[in-house]
């Protein structure tokens, strides 16, 4: 009997099943389909690429390696393998992804098992008897099972969200990955950067300190007013001044190269230190495309699986309207423990079990909740966008006019070393005084010194252009 009663249950549960597929409960979602992510000016090529020398393919994943430095390759991948950020990402990713489990559990058996033994002294009144009934050692000993049917799809919808909310989170640690790529190429240029811009500044500060020289000795000879002298060692200390900011500047970068790639501080790599060029691209920087931008960019994913998540909500709000409807079976023995396993003793049960809340203001709250959050959801999305889009073409624009400014600078610097090579041969012919060539060969380290700050600043540039691109992480990776 007991076997028959299993086999309704599973043909109850099957009936259910197939009743449950065709009825789901809230919208379907079928992704964002709001004016600004399907727009042209969204789609096409970026207005501030026009005249740059871009590339209009897309930027690769491993965009790094277009500087072709085997240094830069190594620090990244430590970061990848090493990063603090990176780990957390990975963690809450992993946690993340454990409710889909949980969510889905939901659709198995729940499964109850009791096992039990006591000395019992009945009572003679409850059970309406004048003798008492001398004490008993009684057990029982059952199981029972209960199916939850997923008649109005709420379980379905539940767990739609959880996979969306562990897609976001992947989307969240691929983020993170852009980042910290990022920041360790800024890094690395900061600190070569910082030590050309050290090597140039010093080289005007020796100039100086021979100009100063000169005018001293004349000074004390009376041939020149004393205040020149002063003047000239002014300008010295004003130089020397500005030494301790760029070791500064690059200490700090190791310092963050260092701990980007999950070492103390203290052991920053010392190829960094020596270095006094900063890394250069081999070719036009590949930007794309809106329409790539946004298939690229893993805030732009979050957001859409955010929007997922809070439209399967919808549906699990809409659900607890509805009766909750469960399939249970039952088999146990009850009794006296030497009677434990005989007829007497024996129980079973079968049956569905329907629980329902009646709709109250609380529950229709919850779905208006629910509906609030999809539109805040879709408004998060068009915002994030709108933000990608407005980036890129912000570092397109700075990106342009740096490099229009440094061609400027360019030319004032070869236009200076023209001159004081012109200076060196009239000095030699004793035509110009050696003042006259010191003045030339310090404007010329300076000019020199103005062209490797701009250098930094188009190296920098560059980096917030990948960065705003959002490259830097593998499409299709787990």
């Amino acid at each position: 009997m007991v076997r028959q009663a299993m086999s309704r249950l599973t043909l109850c549960a099957l009936g259910a099943g197939l009743l449950a597929g065709c009825t789901t409960v809230g919208p379907d979602y079928k992704g964002p389909n709001s004016a600004v992510l399907k727009s042209p000016a969204a789609q096409g090529k970026f207005v501030g690429a026009a005249g740059l020398p871009v590339d209009a393919d897309a930027p690769p994943q491993d965009w790094w390696r277009l500087y072709d430095d085997p240094l830069l390759d190594r620090l990244v991948g430590e970061a990848l393998a090493a990063n603090t950020d990176l780990r957390v990402a990975a963690a809450n990713l992993e946690r993340t992804e454990v409710t889909i489990h949980e969510a889905k559990d939901a659709y198995g058996p729940e499964v109850e098992t009791e096992v039990a033994s006591e000395r019992r002294q009945f009572s003679t009144q409850s059970y309406l008897r004048e003798t008492p009934i001398p004490p008993l050692t009684v057990g029982s000993v059952g199981i029972r099972v209960a199916y939850q049917l997923d008649l109005f799809g709420q379980l379905k919808r539940l767990v739609e969200a959880a996979e969306a909310d562990a897609e976001a989170s992947r989307a969240v640690r691929d983020a993170v990955r852009v980042t910290v790529v990022a920041n360790v190429v800024r890094a690395y240029v900061e600190a070569c950067s910082a030590g050309e811009e050290l090597a140039a500044t010093r080289s005007v500060v020796n100039i100086q300190e021979k100009s100063a020289g000169v005018l001293r000795r004349l000074g004390r000879a009376g041939r020149i007013a004393r205040t020149d002298a002063f003047r000239a060692d002014a300008r010295t200390e004003e130089g020397r001044a500005a030494l301790p900011v760029f070791e500064a500047r690059r200490k700090t970068a190791l310092y963050r190269l260092a701990v980007l790639t999950g070492r103390p501080p203290a052991e920053f790599p010392i190829e960094v230190a020596n270095c006094a060029e900063p890394p250069h691209l081999t070719r036009p920087v590949p930007v794309g495309d809106g329409a790539s931008l946004l298939q690229r960019r893993p805030d732009v994913r979050e957001a859409e699986r955010d929007l997922a998540a809070a439209t399967a909500r919808i549906g699990v709000a809409i659900g607890e309207l509805y009766p909750r409807i469960s399939l249970g079976a039952g088999l146990g023995s009850t009794g006296i423990l030497s009677d434990l396993g005989t007829r007497p003793a024996n129980h079973w049960s079968l049956g569905p079990l329907i629980s329902w809340s009646l709709p109250t203001p609380a529950v229709r709250s919850r779905i208006h909740q629910a509906n609030a959050k999809a539109d805040a959801s879709l408004a998060q999305f068009d915002g994030i966008v709108l933000n990608a889009l407005r980036e890129v073409e912000t570092s397109l624009t700075s990106y342009g006019r740096d490099l229009d400014r440094h061609a400027r600078l360019e030319l004032a610097r070869n236009l200076s070393v023209k001159a004081r090579d012109d200076a060196q041969i009239l000095y030699r012919a004793g035509r110009t005084p050696l003042l006259d060539l010191l003045d030339a060969q310090r404007a010329a380290a300076e000019a020199e010194a103005v062209l490797a700050t701009s250098k930094a600043r188009i190296a920098d540039d560059q980096v917030s252009l990948f960065l705003a691109l959002g490259g830097g992480w593998e499409q299709g990776e787990s």
